[in-house]
């Protein structure tokens, strides 16, 4: 892999990374008549009689809005809405390069949780659903709440769900890899942001019993005052002050914190076969070669892709927005989340296409420790994903369309990946 050298940086997103194409044609006067007036007025009747048909007659059932304030960018903490652009147009280059979606990106100068949530709910007749990213917790909770109540389109931080997600997926493999039982596991979370407490309660609802929170206060215990509403859920009734307090005999390690939060000699009193996700970046809590030299036997993902098992969000939101769009869903649920969760999963244990090992370097990737997630690149990620997805909205009630076939949609989503038979062009 190159070096990212400012220069090179610079150069890749200089005026921008994204545009706007036209997918209709429009060069002679009939087409131009289509395209505005005097054409354009009979969907906008359509539309007027029937507001669902607007998925139908604009761009509305493939456009997603990527909105932040920009007050929690990546590791670069509160940077405001202007320096936060290159962070969300680059959100938009995933959602269209992984998923065909289109992405608007759109940087906020309001910050409060009720003028966030106004403007989103002005502008969301726009959109067929809105990608909260990078606003700090705990008011992204609140607002990704709000309006989730009261609009009919998905709303998703990804912040938070997307790495719940994807680690989820991890946890299930790495028990069926190890034969441990999801309801006598430990898990410790170091980090109790918005990543962290959505990761938390998606291990809740996979059948977690024992959790313990750490923030950068400590262990997340009843005896605190000093707990918001989100983190005292997670409480817990206990002595233990530090990390190295309670990681003896765990289970799980989740780090979303800082490089060097896990030392060598805390991974040394984990329980057998561990799964340490350090995702802190660019550093890790811990690196996998630090954590070899003192034992073999641990399964570690990082945010990184130089390491095995990269905990990439690139595997979640553009494919679980790609089968909520698709059957026109009205919200995102835990159901539709945990389905995604379980297809990586799934997947993971299929053969890896051969595409992706040659863009690895690596003809050995297989199931296994090593790798538990599928790779960014593995393009099927996106029939397995959004499939399930789809899938689980309709089950759930929350699609608009009437009926829904699996194994039709499963197609068409290959097809969009590897082109179409000619039967079925």
């Amino acid at each position: 892999m190159s070096e990212i050298t400012k220069e090179k940086a610079l150069e890749y997103h200089k005026h921008g990374k994204i545009g706007i194409d036209i997918t209709k044609p429009c060069e002679t006067q009939h087409e131009l008549s289509l395209a505005y007036t005097p054409g354009v007025a009979i969907p906008c009747l359509e539309i007027a009689e029937n507001e669902d048909l607007s998925f139908e007659y604009t761009n509305r059932a493939n456009l997603v809005a990527v909105i932040s304030d920009g007050t929690a960018v990546l590791g670069l903490g509160d940077i405001g809405p202007l320096a936060s652009k290159p962070v969300m147009e680059g959100k938009a280059v995933l959602f269209k390069k992984f998923a065909n979606v289109d992405a608007f990106d759109i940087e906020l100068d309001v910050h409060s949780i009720e003028e966030i949530v106004a403007t989103c709910k002005a502008i969301a007749p726009t959109f067929g659903g809105i990608n909260l990213e990078d606003i700090k917790a705990p008011k992204c909770f609140e607002i990704e709440r709000i309006l989730k109540e009261e609009l009919d389109i998905p709303v998703f931080h990804d912040d938070q769900h997307g790495t719940a997600i994807i680690t989820t997926a991890g946890l299930m493999n790495t028990l069926d890899i190890t034969g441990k039982k999801v309801d006598e596991i430990k898990v410790i979370v170091n980090g109790a942001g918005a990543a962290g407490l959505s990761c938390a309660k998606m291990y809740k609802a996979l059948g977690v019993k024992h959790i313990i929170m750490c923030d950068s206060k400590g262990v997340i215990s009843t005896s605190r005052d000093d707990l918001n509403k989100y983190k005292v859920e997670f409480a817990v009734e206990t002595d233990a002050k530090t990390l190295d307090d309670v990681i003896e005999g765990a289970d799980m390690f989740l780090g979303l914190s800082k490089a060097g939060a896990l030392t060598k000699e805390m991974v040394a009193k984990m329980a057998p076969e561990p799964i340490i996700f350090a995702l802190a970046n660019p550093v890790p809590e811990i690196l996998p070669s630090e954590v070899k030299e003192v034992r073999d036997d641990v399964i570690m993902g990082t945010g990184r892709s130089d390491f095995p098992n990269q905990t990439n969000n690139v595997l979640g939101f553009p494919f679980i927005f790609r089968g909520a769009l698709d059957v026109k869903a009205r919200k995102i649920t835990e159901g539709m989340k945990m389905a995604a969760a379980e297809a990586l999963a799934a997947l993971a244990k299929e053969p890896v296409p051969y595409y992706v090992k040659a863009a690895y370097h690596k003809d050995d990737i297989v199931y296994g420790k090593d790798h538990i997630i599928p790779l960014p690149f593995n393009k099927e990620v996106l029939i397995w994903v959004s499939s399930a997805v789809a899938k689980a909205a309709f089950d759930e009630g929350v699609a608009r369309v009437d009926s829904y076939d699996h194994d039709a949609y499963k197609e068409h989503l290959r097809c969009l990946i590897y082109g179409c038979p000619a039967d079925h062009k």
